[in-house]
């Protein structure tokens, strides 16, 4: 028997993220949907927008009855150095057009184009969902993301980590090391320490501190962060995003003296504990460029990596956007930028990164 044609939505538009029934009605569409994820939220949306300085905008299909036939958030990046673009979702690693037939998702991207070339933007980045078909770029090869179920308790987590990892918690555990979780102002700031100093050390720009606080506020309960503290000094902390009963550990690291004292490795495993006391089953550890040692140590963590698809629609004759600082053309910045000193890293990092998106 032939399937019945899916009709198409019969209305697009930007929703107004000032609405806040508006905004309601959209967080529901997406919990309930089996793709959905935590940047797919109008508060990731707004708080990405206020944190950077961007341009929220967050397309809706609708049918003739008025109900949501999906959902696309866009950020429109500006950068004097990275170039302009329109990102799903913007400073995030899933994203894309999300909906329940493939008219709504064909409508959505062709309307997203459509507004990026009005807004004179000549790239538009899908991270996720479904992926477009002529005029576009994908990428199934240079990202790998990782998740898998939480264990019921600490054993049965312990046992679920390969042994040689297994074994670097044990010693975690052993050291003089204390876990904090929260969302006030010292947890920000201990956050913001740690995360400036490792990415400065791996050579890249910190993002805006405004960002942490709007994308805190702007979820509220399914964000927070947990840092882990030796001498009472924060060592390693990470800002957790909680969606459908998953934990995301998503901007995290940890300074040098955490490498010695397994304070990466505590962290993991505390965050484990800590999610499932908030009801999660399920840890995603985010994305890795395949190849690279974080790729190598959420694979010693037992998770088994899964390609994700990136597409890419750049206009005739323009230049694609280039953000990765893997990338050749960044390798004598990259160099630099690890030998600046902590306090001038932090300083000229946030402008450069709120364009990176």
């Amino acid at each position: 028997m032939t399937a019945p044609l899916v009709a198409p939505p019969v209305a697009l538009r930007v929703a107004d993220l000032a609405d806040a029934g508006e905004c309601a009605a959209i967080d529901a569409f997406v919990r309930a949907h089996r793709d959905g994820t935590p940047f797919h939220l109008t508060g990731w949306s707004i708080g990405v927008a206020r944190g950077c300085g961007q341009r929220a905008h967050y397309l809706v299909a609708e049918q003739a009855d008025g109900s949501l036939a999906g959902v696309l958030p866009l950020t429109e990046i500006r950068s004097r150095l990275f170039g302009n673009a329109m990102v799903s979702s913007g400073f995030a690693v899933d994203g894309g057009a999300l909906a329940h037939d493939p008219a709504s998702i064909d409508a959505l991207v062709a309307e997203a184009w459509a507004l990026a070339e009005r807004r004179g933007i000549t790239t538009l980045e899908l991270r996720g969902g479904p992926t477009p078909g002529h005029g576009w770029h994908v990428d199934e090869h240079s990202y790998l993301g990782f998740a898998r179920p939480l264990a019921a308790d600490d054993d049965a987590e312990l046992k679920a980590i390969p042994r040689k990892q297994r074994a670097e918690v044990r010693k975690a555990l052993g050291n003089d090391l204390t876990v904090e979780t929260g969302v006030t102002e010292r947890d920000l700031a201990a956050h913001y320490a740690v995360y400036g100093e490792s990415v400065r050390n791996l050579g890249t720009p910190v993002f805006p501190r405004a960002l942490f606080r709007h994308v805190l506020a702007a979820l509220g309960d399914a964000a927070d962060i947990l840092t882990i503290r030796h001498d009472g000094a924060p060592v390693a902390s990470v800002l957790s995003l909680y969606f459908n009963d998953t934990v995301y550990p998503y901007w995290g690291g940890g300074i040098f003296p955490a490498r010695g004292l397994r304070a990466n490795d505590l962290m993991y495993f505390a965050l484990m504990r800590h999610a499932r006391e908030r009801g999660c089953t399920r840890f995603d550890f985010g994305r890795s460029k395949a190849g690279t040692g974080p790729a190598a140590f959420k694979k010693n963590w037992g998770f088994e990596p899964h390609a994700l698809a990136y597409a890419k629609r750049t206009a005739d004759g323009a230049e694609p956007r280039e953000i990765n600082p893997l990338s050749p053309r960044y390798r004598l910045q990259v160099a630099a930028w690890k030998k600046l000193p902590l306090w001038l890293a932090n300083r000229l990092g946030p402008p450069l990164a709120r364009g990176l998106g």
